[in-house]
């Protein structure tokens, strides 16, 4: 049965900062909770951004056992002689999948996107494809890749929308890649250079993202931070300057850690009641949510959040485990908005009783029906 968590955008939210920027978001990434936007879902160049969802479809093909991270990746001279940002790989050499990735990465190399590309798929366009058919898995609707790399391309666009989601999900699906994004520098070749997100030294809660720049998109930056159990993902587009977009990130995520909070409330089928069954070789079930609830909401609202359970008084079996029989909503006390509902489940398949447990279960709800017990 299918399950769905409702992640309500009914919270009262602040006046987002004054942030120089074509556009930009933030979010919460366990609740997908938009905290401060301007034009999130307008197509723009994403430039290197791009690299994001190239180490994604990599990580796929790693996670499918059709790709090892220590295979060996024949260099085209295609990938050597690409231009922009590189990591110097060399035309005939072998070069790991590992160190690829690092390249794609920490270095933003263009030679190392279109190796990876072409080792995977045969050639960059159809590595292009795998690109836009995991766009479309993950629902990015504004989204198009051409290339691996993010050079321009008149076709080739994402909106900050779709980048945060694409870096949720690859915080929560691949977070051994995602470490990747935290290091500080990579060499090669004998080659060392540093990452190119200078949050990752000014802000010690900041792990990653991935910057971009080119004439057309700006500079751009996907950053991620997180602080005591709290994570934010932030997207700027088309600021000036390095600099800008470094101090642009930081101040969305400045404006979200102070002024927000997001608390785990239950954990994924971690029991939230339990119903009575009758009918059943089972006197009763225990009720779950399908995923982690988490909850975000002004600071200070969470202390006075309220939870309403909406499910039947009791159960009869046979009951199928993981049957959608309710919502938990919540609320915070005072106000009629939901900020958050999902469906609950049941946590255990409970088979039909024998016939003496049967009839026993049958005189017992009549006559408590009868009275009113």
């Amino acid at each position: 049965v299918s399950s769905t968590a409702f992640a309500a955008n009914s919270i009262p939210l602040l006046p987002p900062p004054n942030v120089q920027a074509s556009s930009f978001l933030l979010i919460d990434a366990d609740t997908n909770k938009v905290l401060a936007e301007h034009n999130a879902r307008e197509r723009s160049a994403p430039a290197s951004l791009t690299k994001i969802m190239t180490g994604y479809v990599v990580e796929e093909e790693i996670r499918r056992g059709r790709l090892g991270v220590g295979e060996r990746v024949q260099i085209s001279v295609n990938a050597w002689r690409t231009g922009g940002s590189k990591m110097f790989i060399r035309e005939g050499t072998k070069v790991s999948v590992r160190d690829l990735l690092r390249g794609v990465i920490v270095q933003s190399g263009n030679d190392a996107s279109i190796a990876l590309a072409e080792h995977v798929a045969g050639g960059e366009a159809e590595f292009a494809y795998m690109m836009n058919e995991k766009a479309r898995r993950l629902d990015l609707r504004n989204t198009n890749f051409e290339n691996a790399t993010g050079l321009p391309n008149d076709n080739h666009y994402s909106t900050a929308n779709d980048l945060a989601r694409l870096t949720t999900e690859l915080i929560k699906n691949h977070p051994n890649q995602y470490e990747i994004y935290a290091e500080r520098s990579f060499e090669y070749g004998g080659i060392n250079q540093t990452n190119r997100n200078k949050l990752l030294w000014r802000d010690l809660s900041v792990d990653g993202v991935k910057t971009g720049y080119t004439k057309k998109a700006g500079y751009c930056l996907v950053a991620s931070a997180k602080r005591d159990g709290m994570r934010l993902v932030s997207v700027v587009l088309g600021t000036s300057s390095d600099q800008d977009r470094m101090k642009q990130s930081q101040k969305l995520l400045s404006f979200g850690f102070r002024n927000y909070d997001t608390q785990l409330l239950y954990g994924a089928n971690s029991e939230i009641t339990r119903l009575e069954v009758f009918y059943g070789k089972s006197d009763n079930v225990a009720i779950v949510a399908p995923t982690d609830v988490y909850v975000t909401a002004p600071r200070g609202d969470l202390e006075s959040a309220i939870t309403e359970l909406s499910v039947p008084k009791y159960l009869e079996a046979p009951i199928k485990k993981s049957e959608v029989i309710g919502t938990l909503a919540v609320m915070v006390a005072g106000e009629d908005e939901i900020i958050y509902e999902t469906e609950v489940l049941t946590a255990d398949e409970i088979s039909e009783a024998n016939l003496f447990g049967k009839v026993s279960d049958f005189f017992y709800l009549f006559y408590s029906e009868l009275f009113g017990k």
